[in-house]
């Protein structure tokens, strides 16, 4: 007993150390800093970056709302409620806790009760050659048991397996908290798109509807014309084709509608069959971006936060690997009640008991355990690589998100002047020609024009609404509004 008291104080005397590397973040970019500010193309970003600090866990808010479109608000909320996807990702990140548990339920000692609830009952017979003192016993004996055992296992974490165990539970918990809310980004994201791109193709509808009724009046007006004289054949037939060229247009929308709605109402949780959104709803916004945007944004992103702690999980399973080279000290114990008979199954002196420790030392494993070792290592390499790389994916998204924005700005300034011109010109178009003085052909050339332009200003600001919904998923959330800088309306 003295001497297993003595290896308790000594286990507990080595229990602060573990083997295995201690966990240091890795830097984000191997051989040269973050770069101090976005690209120097982007005016309107000039703030300086930090030593990337994952900062996941900070709420982002309902972001969706700076776009000031009541109908996109429900639709979000519907999404986050019920796209199932987010269920499962949900489901995930519960196994990930549990696991988590799990691994730390390895600090404690592991009681069990052996047998039945009643306890171990078995009958057996010896054998009449059974060594007895060296010679056969002679006799055969048939007789029952009776047991009552309780089991005591505990591992004395010497070598801090368990600690790294846990540790590296927990961080792969943490990832999947972040995994689940790069699931709820990725969904808000993508319900915003898919709602601006059904806005975009309804307002396509509306401009193709109303000018087709425009083209028909135009075909009347040529008709009336080639019944006078004034006109010849050519003229009615070019109205004619502009007309129905035009209405070629319109079953392509619906279709690209219809499949946009469909899949929105997938990501809201509800079936395709009943699915609409409003058509009262408010003229979505496109939001100003600040003259600076925070540095600090983009470690709102869960991915690289996910990244980060998966690559603290492989380092702690370089740990549990280095660990296996020790020797296990567990102590093992058993109590409870035996006997022959079952009237004197639970006396007192039916007791027994055992204790002590036992150890195992990996003499030869074939180099399992160092080639165990060598995996982790491997292993940890790469999700130092994936970190990196997740971190060079989230500059280049935000760098290419800023850009167009942007340049979609610029070329919505022009598509304007653009849309004007080409209106100006369908108006003198068709007074010259109901003046007489040029055929339809110019006439239809304006109007393809106009048709044209008109769409491309609506794709555009379908685009531009769009490219928000990206930016603000590359960043990983949102950003104050600033007076300085007003929302633009869609319109």
């Amino acid at each position: 007993m003295k001497n297993f008291v003595f290896i308790c104080l000594l286990a507990a005397g080595v229990a602060g150390c573990a083997v295995g590397p201690n966990y240091h973040r890795a830097a984000a970019l191997p051989n040269q800093p973050l770069p101090k500010q976005f690209s120097d193309n982007n005016p309107t970003n000039a703030t300086l970056w930090k030593i990337a600090e994952p900062s996941a866990n900070l709420p982002r808010g309902a972001w969706w709302q700076m776009f000031n479109d009541m109908e996109l608000n429900r639709l979000e909320t519907l999404a986050l409620t019920n796209n199932q996807n987010l269920v499962a990702a949900a489901a995930r990140f519960e196994q990930a806790r549990d696991l988590a548990a799990a691994a730390r339920s390895e600090y404690f000692p592991q009681l069990t009760a052996g047998g039945t609830p009643g306890g171990d009952l078995t009958r057996q017979r010896t054998s009449v050659n059974e060594p007895e003192n060296g010679q056969a016993a002679g006799a055969a004996h048939t007789y029952d048991t009776f047991t009552a055992p309780i089991y005591l296992g505990w591992e004395m974490d010497l070598w801090g397996r368990v600690r790294r165990r846990s540790q590296a539970a927990h961080a792969r918990f943490a990832a999947s908290v972040d995994d689940f809310e790069s699931a709820r980004l990725a969904v808000a994201a993508e319900v915003a798109a898919d709602y601006f791109n059904a806005r975009t193709l309804d307002e396509e509808y509306h401009l193709v509807s109303n000018t087709i009724g425009a083209y028909q009046q135009s075909l009347e007006l040529t008709q009336n014309r080639r019944r006078g004289g004034v006109v010849s054949d050519l003229d009615v037939a070019q109205a004619a084709a502009q007309l129905h060229i035009a209405e070629v247009q319109l079953p392509d929308i619906e279709l690209h509608r219809a499949q946009t709605l469909h899949a929105l109402a997938i990501l809201c949780g509800r079936s395709p069959v009943v699915f609409s959104i409003s058509t009262n709803a408010a003229t979505a916004m496109v939001p100003g971006i600040p003259p600076s945007l925070p540095g600090e944004l983009l470690e709102h992103r869960p991915d690289i936060a996910a990244a980060e702690r998966r690559m603290a999980a492989a380092n702690a399973d370089i740990g549990v690997a280095k660990a296996a080279f020790f020797p296990t000290v567990k102590i093992d114990g058993l109590a409870g009640f035996q006997s022959i008979s079952f009237n004197s199954w639970f006396n007192w002196p039916s007791r027994f008991w055992a204790v002590g420790p036992s150890i195992e030392l990996p003499l030869f494993t074939g180099g399992l355990n160092r080639a165990n070792l060598a995996a982790t290592h491997a292993a940890y390499n790469e999700t130092v690589a994936n970190y990196r790389q997740t971190v060079l994916s989230a500059f280049g998204e935000v760098e290419d998100d800023l850009a167009a924005q942007l340049l979609l700005a610029r070329e919505w300034n022009a598509e304007n002047e653009a849309v004007a011109a080409v209106r100006r010109a369908l108006e003198i178009a068709n007074h010259r020609y109901k003046a007489g003085l040029v055929t339809y052909l110019d006439v239809a050339t304006a109007q393809t024009a106009d048709l044209n332009q008109e769409r491309n200003a609506v794709q555009l600001q379908g685009a531009r609404l769009v490219t928000s919904v990206n930016l603000i998923k590359a960043l990983g959330c949102g950003w104050q509004p600033s007076a300085e800088v007003p929302p633009v309306s869609a319109k």
